[in-house]
């Protein structure tokens, strides 16, 4: 059973945006901010609509919570993402000096870990694996389909 204000709960609803992401044709990753216990921005994928490289589901995110909270910084705040964020989306929330990460599923080739934590601002927290299955099958079901 899943808790609310847990790790899990707000993983799911990452989880959700992903799925729509899938539905859309966007590779699935979703994403959420959340501040004080409370969803303040959700975004999934956005690059082939949009037809903008950098139109990731982080950046959406971080772009989405700066408006609702009329700040750049972000430090009260938690990320949770389906997959590992890239370096570009690390560059990003090292700027807006994010309080936490939480990402599903690992990103072996293009995730920011590959190149360490230090990408981040000193003070954000990094937590992985939650819900790693469930974010690892949806995206290995739309690859399989697009080969």
């Amino acid at each position: 059973m899943l808790k609310v204000y847990s790790d899990d709960y707000f993983m799911k609803q990452a989880l959700r945006e992903a799925q729509i992401a899938y539905e859309e044709g966007e590779v699935p990753v979703g994403a959420i901010v959340v501040c004080g216990n409370q969803i303040i921005a959700r975004a999934h994928n956005k690059t082939e609509h949009l037809k903008d490289v950098t139109a990731h589901a982080e950046i959406m995110a971080l772009t989405s919570a700066s408006d609702y909270l009329g700040s750049k910084y972000l430090n009260e705040c938690t990320l949770y993402v389906t997959l590992e964020p890239c370096i570009m989306c690390a560059g990003a929330l090292s700027w807006a000096q994010l309080g936490r990460i939480v990402y599903g599923a690992s990103d072996d080739k293009a995730g920011f870990m590959r190149y360490g934590k230090e990408l981040l601002h000193p003070k954000t927290k990094v937590e992985f694996g939650i819900m790693f299955n469930e974010c690892s099958s949806l995206l290995k079901r739309f690859f399989a389909a697009k080969r």
